[in-house]
């Protein structure tokens, strides 16, 4: 037998351990081969938001990159520590350091080469149905399968890199300065892990910290609040589980009535040690499975996309003409022209939006001039849209601002108007959206009838809406005058900008952010999916290093008297433990992490959140389930 065949069979033997690694290696190659296939199709170019999908999936790729780095830097780290027995024993009958770290490259290489060759074939053979569900998320025609020799290229050689650096590495991290140190790894008893009250509660203060100021985010504060929050919760996170947890299961040592029932004491009494010896792993398990779920759960909270999508483009085509050019008609006509030939029916409303002067202002951001709107007509247009309008009618000089998607918040103000000296005061907003704010780059105010009539404005704006309950119909329409479904155009026009109107077609708009959200959501399910089967993949790595330390702890019991039913109520409890106490932690994480992304939203998220959450708890469940009839199997093999 060669060397090199000693290495491979050194693999082939350990299918076992290696399973879950090899797999999610190749999983992570076969989605960074997905990415690659669609970035350098030829056809690709076709559709609006191909640009945007080409720079998403290069992210992505990245994103890819990096973390496969990481993970397969973890798992071999954690191999080697498991070997050291079988390291002491090839040591002592001759091998050298250079032909052990010569073994532990050729076996790196091999589970790489293997995982890249599956993963591209696992690739290949589910590239179109990959190509369809991508092309069609992006609203383009659907792409025939292509394999490109440069996604094809690009693939290996960063995954050939990444094995190799990782592997001349990872050659070089055993310690084999004392040969007893090797054989007696995994029989050295295990010190009391030792746990700081300082620390638990520093713990503690940084989560609850972190989950009260998540929780009451708000959209004007959340630029300052979310990194002191990100970094909160790592570092609690952190010391949740290397001191925390620790020092709560001491405290439930104390408690007689539960430690000394039934087989709590075995339970209880290895679960600190289970805590401090997987500390790290947890952590990385949570961190891991939080990016996972806020990264589906953010995109998948775009479902109520639609219904604020409707309250912020009330009319299916805004049209705001400035001044008096004669291509004003023209425009509008062409606009009813396409509206009939799709068979859309609407209805329309016109008012016109005055500028007025103002001499002072409590509002320091204030600009010399002030678009009003005649309550009114600001009643129309709401009726127009669908609403039940209730609001009080403005009387005086009473004022309200005009709502619009990116008025965030408003101050009550004051406006004082060169014409007479009249004096708006401005308590509250509109409880409806009438003009979007890409046609009014200005805080408009609604006033009373009466003084909108007396007021003599600067210049003023036609606004023209279209209004139909088909505004997804609207798709195409006014191609020429707008691009990606908006035409912007700044109050002061005639020196600024050469167009004389502003417009949005809603329809436009709808389809190219909706197919943005989804195609962000398609490729955030992947990565999500990498990442939560590479949390599986931890938990893995660490139950199947611990196994012959557990068989040796089940076989001493079970000689004074342990049934199998009571085993397997043991083995149980501390797989639950393992697999669903850094989920479900990082389920808290991402509640509080939904609840602060809720204030981007006037409609609730609650339950796409809730979705998003138990579809991963119930696929952990799962796992859960297959992991423990093969570890129950595996660990009674050398029971009988």
């Amino acid at each position: 037998m060669t060397f090199r065949q000693f290495a491979f069979r050194n693999v082939t033997r350990n299918k076992r351990t290696y399973a879950a690694y090899f797999l999610s290696s190749a999983f992570s190659v076969m989605i960074f081969f997905f990415y690659a296939l669609f970035i350098f199709h030829p056809d690709i170019s076709k559709g609006v938001t191909s640009g945007a999908a080409i720079q998403i999936m290069t992210a992505a790729e990245v994103i890819m990159y990096v973390f496969s780095f990481l993970f397969v830097l973890y798992s071999v780290s954690t191999f080697l520590k498991s070997r050291k027995r079988e390291f002491g024993i090839l040591m002592m009958h001759g091998m050298t350091r250079n032909q052990l770290n010569t073994m532990i490259f050729l076996e790196n290489m091999l589970i790489g080469v293997a995982s890249i060759i599956t993963g591209i074939g696992a690739g290949i053979i589910t590239g179109k149905l990959f190509l369809m569900i991508g092309s069609r998320m992006i609203g383009i025609e659907s792409l025939p399968f292509f394999l490109s020799g440069k996604a094809l290229g690009w693939t290996i050689g960063a995954f050939l890199i990444l094995f190799l650096c990782i592997s001349i590495f990872t050659s070089f991290l055993v310690r084999v300065n004392h040969l007893i140190d090797l054989f007696k790894a995994g029989e050295k008893p295990k010190k009391e892990p030792k746990v700081s009250k300082v620390l638990s509660i520093i713990s503690a203060i940084l989560l609850i910290t972190s989950y009260y100021l998540a929780a009451t985010t708000t959209l004007q504060n959340m630029l300052t609040r979310i990194l002191p929050v990100i970094g909160m919760t790592i570092i609690g996170t952190y010391f949740f589980y290397t001191q925390l947890s620790v020092f709560l299961t001491k405290l439930l040592q104390k408690n007689r009535l539960v430690f000394w029932k039934k087989t709590n004491i075995i339970t209880i009494s290895s679960l600190a040690y289970r805590l401090k010896d997987n500390a790290r792993m947890f952590f990385l398990v949570t961190i891991v499975s939080t990016v996972a779920f806020c990264a589906v759960g953010t995109l998948a909270s775009m479902n109520v996309f639609k219904k604020e999508f409707v309250e912020n483009y009330p009319a299916a085509i805004t049209y705001v003409a400035k001044g008096d050019d004669p291509s004003h008609d023209k425009n509008i006509e062409q606009i009813k022209q396409e509206l009939k030939e799709k068979n859309i029916d609407y209805s329309t409303l016109e008012f016109t939006i005055k500028f007025v002067e103002v001499a002072d202002s409590s509002d320091e951001y204030a600009r010399q001039w002030l678009p009003v709107v005649a309550f009114s007509d600001y009643k129309k247009s709401s009726e127009m849209a669908g609403y039940t309008f209730t609001e009080k009618e403005v009387t005086g000089t009473e004022s309200l601002a005009l709502s619009n998607s990116a008025l965030e918040t408003f101050d009550p103000q004051t406006y004082t108007l060169k014409q007479e000296n009249i004096k708006l005061s401005q308590k509250n907003k509109t409880e409806h959206v009438v003009l979007p704010h890409q046609v009014l780059f200005a805080e408009g105010l609604v006033i009373s009838d009466e003084i909108y009539k007396k007021l003599s404005e600067v210049r003023s704006d036609t606004f023209t809406g279209f209004y139909t309950k088909e505004f997804d119909q609207t798709v195409g329409i006014g191609g020429h005058l707008v691009e990606e479904g908006a035409a912007h155009a700044p109050v002061d026009a005639e020196k600024m900008d050469p167009k004389k109107y502003a417009m949005t077609v809603s329809g436009t708009i709808y389809q190219i952010q909706v197919n943005r959200y989804r195609m962000m959501l398609f490729v955030a399910l992947l990565i999500g999916a990498v990442f939560f089967i590479a949390a599986g993949s931890f938990l893995y790595f660490r139950l199947y290093a611990d196994l012959d330390y557990d068989r040796r702890l089940y076989l001493t019991v079970k000689k004074v008297g342990l049934t199998d039913g009571e085993l397997n109520k043991i083995v149980t409890q501390q797989l639950v433990l393992l697999f669903f106490v850094p989920i479900m932690v990082a389920i808290i994480h991402s509640v509080f992490a939904f609840m602060a992304l809720q204030s981007f939203f006037t409609v609730s998220i609650a339950a796409d959140m809730l979705l998003v959450l138990a579809c991963f708890f119930i696929a952990q469940v799962i796992y859960f389930l297959f992991i423990r009839h093969h570890y129950l199997r595996n660990l009674k093999k050398t029971m009988i």
